[in-house]
């Protein structure tokens, strides 16, 4: 069974400072590009500025902002890992509840240096199959469905 795999990219405009050893570095801003692997877990019509508006929603709270001052960063050293990890787990929240999972976040503070977080490479490759095939099941028994009605 094939699957609908998408791409979306987002840019986040944000200013940080990162806190070593107690002492805190110089505020910086940075443009992160951040590109979400996504997988459609239903068979119908994939309409992509609701996904779009979804991410972006979520994202303006932080755009054009000092992150150290907006919850949770400033709870927390704004490393790129740190915001990476807690970017994932919103977006996952959000788009899992819309019919979508999110394979793969690439997030990159510069053209040069990015942090990837993958649910796929986490996963033993019997996890990844036993998770898409409950996937195919699912739209198969939806395909059945139609066709018996």
């Amino acid at each position: 069974m094939r699957f609908r795999q998408y791409k979306f990219k987002l840019y986040l405009n944000a200013t940080h400072h990162i806190t070593i050893d107690g002492k805190p570095g110089e505020k910086h801003p940075h443009t992160w590009e951040i590109s979400l692997d996504v997988l459609k877990t239903k068979e119908e019509f994939v309409k992509f500025n609701e996904l779009e508006e979804m991410v972006e929603r979520f994202i303006s709270v932080y755009q054009d902002r000092d992150l150290n001052e907006t919850p949770p960063f400033n709870l927390m050293n704004p490393t790129l890992e740190n915001c990476s990890d807690f970017f994932f787990e919103k977006f996952q929240q959000i788009l899992s509840s819309h019919g979508w999972i999110v394979l793969m976040m690439t997030v990159s503070e510069t053209p040069t240096r990015s942090y990837v977080i993958s649910n796929v490479h986490d996963s033993s490759p019997e996890e990844t199959n036993r998770a898409l095939d409950a996937v195919a099941d699912e739209v198969l028994e939806k395909i059945m469905e139609a066709h018996i009605e």
